[in-house]
């Protein structure tokens, strides 16, 4: 193959004009056209670029590759993301290390603009638009690049140099010391490289490297650390750790704290700002700067968005060789909301340089964003633990001659389970008991479970036996859906929306469940049950024979009309019936399940002579153990024992 061809020469040319080259090594994606698309590239090009460089031969990956290739990567699938909007392929391929071929080759392809560049500069609740910053960037560090159209596809390719020198005006020719990929250092000291090792001779400023190269890459790999975050406090954390000692000697975060109360029905009132976080390069100063900060914090004036203010110097709380330098505050603000101020110090100086002025303020907008993401994730987690203690029983009855133990792990600890639970007397010497899992989980299942729970307790002590009870919920649950999916047509038909097709959907109420009725008399507790499309309940005998106890029955919630039927039994001294959702079944290790083979009956077997709680810890542990990875589905067993 004959050199490289340059970037007029492979314009309108396909990239597979390199693919003769010697490939050793290829990564591949395909990316949703989302926000997120960027952040996920570059971390899979991170991971990519970290094992070529543990199997590579030395310095065939340099820091200087690492961080050319993070930032082309971002800029390319960043502006497929917004002029296409479309799935974006990304392909990253490392060249054989010899020759003008050489280097690391992008290719990032969309299926072809899909919409307009918008570019009203609005902004939007937690979220400010991120648009490319030209293909000029893309040039200045590629030896060829090109862009091509093909049918339904176009691809933007770069291939970046192995070895390769900055200008001479930049005076660095590699980056000193070994590759930070398999340094060990934590992700802020990668993230952020000290100014000292950038700085121009004598003037203690950021040279051009380290502005046009270096505070991109900071930038992108800053707003990935703090978009991960779902404490704020953590947030003010990771910011000091950004900020000191490579852009500044100090810092301080102060947060809007919210408070109950409102203004009228617009937004909470704000307690208050609180010093969050204070960083300094010297630990032995932070307690004097925090006294400090506490007592004279910053007052910007309201017309201040994210621009830089210059505030007091806290010359006392530094001594003496501190006692002068200059310091920038920064108003925190997401979605038209102050949520805090940043302060940044350094000292010996009269002002800081224009481009650390400008990279912090892009730094705030960014720790503004994540500050904002972690408190609607704190909102939203405190709705579903209130809403999720109100779908639950407050304590389950403890009934006469039977001792019970519970397992209940929801899955997704941030919103409503689809599994619940309940134990209750019924009156006139009668306890029920109910496991259940709804089709779905988060709001969905939550007002399938509010209707569930009170109406089983409601019919329970009305009287009605378990399968008029189960016959009715079925049709209170059809009722249910019908009405919501009437609503919603209204609704649809009001906005001038085309009606859906289907009729199953975010509105259906399915509901597997096990429903009981226990009575104790001498000698035993006689169990009445029915299973409504549930994993059926196990009964352990003393001896260690096991065997089910109901007969299978169609989901609640599907068939008009439908009639259920039950089955009676005792549980005798030392009987233990064993009830779970599909979370336990169906628990999976590759490609089997843990009820395959009867596997829950052979579990439960091996419980013989154990009391309920230790049957239930060891059918959990088991299921805990039978895969690599914790459970992906909500767990939920009942465990009932004759005394």
């Amino acid at each position: 193959m004959g050199p490289i061809p340059t970037q007029r020469e492979t314009a309108s040319r396909a990239p597979d004009v390199l693919e003769s080259a010697g490939l050793r090594t290829v990564v591949r994606a395909t990316l949703p056209g989302s926000p997120l698309a960027a952040g996920n590239a570059r971390r899979l090009v991170r991971a990519a670029l970290g094992e070529w460089d543990r199997a590579a031969e030395p310095d065939a990956v340099t820091e200087r590759l690492a961080d050319d290739a993070l930032l082309v990567v971002s800029e390319l699938v960043t502006n497929a993301v917004v002029h296409a909007g479309t799935d974006v392929e990304l392909v990253c391929r490392l060249m054989d290390a010899q020759g003008e071929s050489a280097g690391l080759l992008v290719e990032v392809s969309d299926h072809h603009p899909s919409r307009a560049v918008r570019d009203d500069g609005a902004e939007r609740p937690y979220g400010i638009p991120e648009y490319g910053r030209g293909l000029r960037l893309v040039s200045s560090l590629s030896t060829a690049w090109g862009i091509s159209y093909r049918t339904g596809a176009k691809t933007v390719w770069a291939l970046l140099p192995l070895h390769a020198a900055l200008d001479a005006e930049g005076g660095i020719e590699t980056y000193a010391g070994d590759s930070a990929l398999g340094r060990g250092l934590s992700p802020a000291e990668i993230l952020g490289p000290e100014l000292s090792a950038f700085a121009e001779p004598g003037r203690g400023l950021p040279d051009r490297e380290w502005r046009g190269r270096g505070a991109l890459s900071f930038l992108a790999e800053a707003s990935d650390l703090l978009a991960g975050q779902l404490d704020e406090d953590l947030v003010a954390a990771l910011t000091g750790q950004l900020i000191v000692p490579r852009l500044a000697d100090w810092c301080a975060v102060w947060l809007e704290d919210e408070a109950t109360g409102w203004r009228g029905p617009s937004a909470p009132v704000a307690a208050g700002p609180r010093l969050a976080r204070v960083w300094h390069g010297s630990e032995n100063r932070i307690e004097e700067l925090r006294r400090a900060l506490e007592k004279d914090p910053p007052r910007l004036p309201e017309s201040v968005r994210s621009r830089a203010v210059p505030v007091p110097w806290p010359g006392e709380a530094l001594g003496p060789r501190g006692a002068t330098g200059a310091a920038l505050a920064y108003r925190l603000i997401a979605g038209g909301r102050p949520l805090g101020t940043l302060v940044i110090g350094r000292a010996g100086l009269l002002r800081f340089p224009d481009e650390i002025t400008g990279l912090v303020e892009d730094l705030s907008r960014r720790v503004a964003l994540a500050i904002g993401a972690a408190r609607q994730y704190a909102r939203q987690a405190t709705i579903s633990r209130v809403l999720q203690r109100g779908l639950l029983p407050g304590a389950v009855a403890e009934i006469p001659g039977v001792s019970s133990a519970l397992v209940y792990e929801p899955c997704d600890m941030g919103g409503p389970s689809g599994d619940f639970y309940d134990i209750f007397p019924a009156g006139h010497g009668r306890w029920c008991f109910a496991l259940g899992d709804v089709q779905g989980k988060g709001p969905e299942a939550a007002v399938v479970i509010g209707l569930a729970r009170p109406w089983l307790r409601l019919l329970a002590r009305e009287g009605y036996d378990v399968p008029d009870v189960l016959d009715r919920l079925n049709q209170l649950l059809l009722d249910d859906a019908t009405e919501a999916s009437d609503a919603a047509a209204r609704a649809l038909v009001a906005a001038g929306t085309p009606m859906p097709v289907a009729d199953e959907g975010p509105h259906a109420r399915f509901l597997s469940l096990l429903y009981g009725e226990l009575v104790p008399f001498d000698g035993g507790v006689r169990c009445t049950l029915a299973s409504a499309g549930h994993p059926l309940p196990l009964l352990l005998g003393p001896d260690g024979d096991v065997r089910a106890v109901a007969q299978p029955q169609t989901l609640l919630g599907v068939v008009e009309d439908e009639t259920y039927t039950c089955e009676t039994f005792d549980l005798r001294s030392g009987d233990t019936l064993l009830c779970v959702t599909d979370g336990v079944t169906e628990r999976r290790c590759g490609s089997r399940q843990f009820d395959d083979g009867d596997g829950l009956a052979a579990a439960l077997a091996g419980c013989a002579g154990m009391n309920a709680e230790l049957v239930a810890e060891r059918i959990r542990t088991l299921v805990h153990e039978f895969g690599g990875n914790p459970p992906e589905d909500d767990l939920a067993l009942l465990v009932l024992q004759a005394e």
